[in-house]
């Protein structure tokens, strides 16, 4: 185990109180893991709870994106259009780990993946398309409609769900359904924050009595 002097102890404390998890103090102590733990002990610095771990870990986490500078000085229609899509059609669950957009409208589809693109400079091989069609239509077509209309590589599909074909009388997506997906958590934080900044904004959900009335 490659200790550390106790003349450096104070140094570890400060850097674990300060955000650093104790694998990173113990990299820039030049100690092991186990002399830190040790340390941290001596010292009475209860460890961290696994959330708060976590918690630290993602906010040092650089994003694969930036926010346009021209979209953070105006309000921008395309902003909004794209955040009262996600609010409608988006996955927001605690649980999800960024955008998942579902929707069978090409014209919708399009447009939120325009609007991705007009707010943020993005990692654009993060983009992915999962396809959701029925076995009686041509699953290869769909993903070339797809791929050309959204201008994402069929390479970032990944493979499609393909039901057994519709019952008599149901209706049938003519161009099946595509999720929009991007892997990246802070983005899909950063349009939860557009939703609610418009959300406030307009005070939607929100009940102002006046009198009798709500």
């Amino acid at each position: 185990m490659a200790s550390i002097s106790k003349d450096q102890w104070p140094r570890v404390g400060e850097l674990y109180l300060a955000g650093l998890s104790m694998r990173a103090v113990a990299e820039k102590m030049h100690g092991s893991l186990d002399a830190v733990t040790y340390v941290l002990r001596r010292l009475g610095i209860p460890r961290r709870s696994f959330r708060e771990a976590n918690r630290i870990t993602f906010a040092s986490k650089k994003p694969s994106f930036t926010v346009r500078k021209s979209v953070r000085v105006a309000e921008n229609e395309l902003s909004a259009m794209g955040a009262m899509l996600y609010w409608a059609e988006g996955h927001k669950t605690a649980r999800a780990t960024g955008i998942d957009f579902a929707n069978s409208d090409p014209r919708m589809v399009a447009l939120f993946v325009k609007f991705l693109r007009s707010r943020y400079c993005l990692d654009e091989k993060r983009l992915r398309v999962y396809m959701y069609c029925y076995a009686n239509q041509p699953t290869n077509d769909l993903r070339d409609y797809w791929s050309t209309l959204l201008k994402i590589p069929r390479e970032q599909f990944t493979k499609p769900y393909v039901r057994d074909n519709p019952k008599k009388g149901v209706r049938q997506m003519p161009y099946g359904l595509v999720h929009i997906r991007y892997s990246d958590k802070k983005l899909l934080l950063d349009v939860l924050n557009l939703i609610e900044s418009y959300r406030s904004k307009y005070r939607v959900g929100t009940q102002v009595v006046k009198g009798d009335a709500l």
